[in-house]
């Protein structure tokens, strides 16, 4: 239901144009879902079969990812890209620090919420927050919502809603067996 009522949230109605191209964009969002998936259900079976803690799953999947990462710089000489940009540009030290520190954080939440509960209420947390993001924008940036996004948010929350239910229900049954 919630991934639904995002969906109708984000859709955008049809152009004009009876011509249908795949954009960039969209192949790129595909791709992110995908490895998203991936990624969440993989650190799952890793985190079932070796039961590490959140900061050692974290560490060596940032290990394993700054290894691939540093081939392709290296490969594709981006990586003395950078190092002349940041040379020219010393400032953007600090904002690189700063991202890094805020994507350690966020990050270490995610890992926790996986470890702790599951990829499935990771994945319910991520996808609320960012309609929670979306609305503020609306309320804040006084962006009008269409009648079908009014209807998606309440699908949404609806959800949400059904969920919480949900689990305490089932927590109320499992405590009374």
């Amino acid at each position: 239901m919630i991934v639904v009522g995002v969906a109708m949230f984000l859709y955008k109605d049809k152009k004009t144009t009876t011509e249908r191209q795949i954009g960039i964009g969209e192949l790129l969002l595909l791709l992110s879902l995908t490895m998203d998936g991936t990624t969440t259900s993989i650190q799952d079976r890793i985190n079932k079969s070796y039961k590490r803690s959140t900061l050692s799953m974290m560490f060596y999947m940032n290990f394993f990812s700054t290894i691939y990462l540093m081939i392709g710089l290296v490969v594709t000489g981006e990586l003395f890209e950078f190092i002349g940009f940041v040379q020219r540009h010393p400032h953007v030290l600090f904002d690189l620090c700063f991202v890094a520190a805020s994507s350690c954080g966020g990050q270490y939440f995610i890992f926790k919420t996986i470890s702790e509960f599951s990829p499935l209420t990771c994945s319910v947390i991520t996808t609320t927050r960012k309609l929670f993001t979306i609305i503020i924008s609306v309320v804040f940036m006084n962006h009008p919502l269409s009648d079908r996004q009014k209807y998606a948010t309440v699908i949404v929350f609806s959800g949400l809603i059904m969920d919480a239910v949900d689990s305490k229900m089932s927590k109320r049954r499992q405590h009374a067996n």
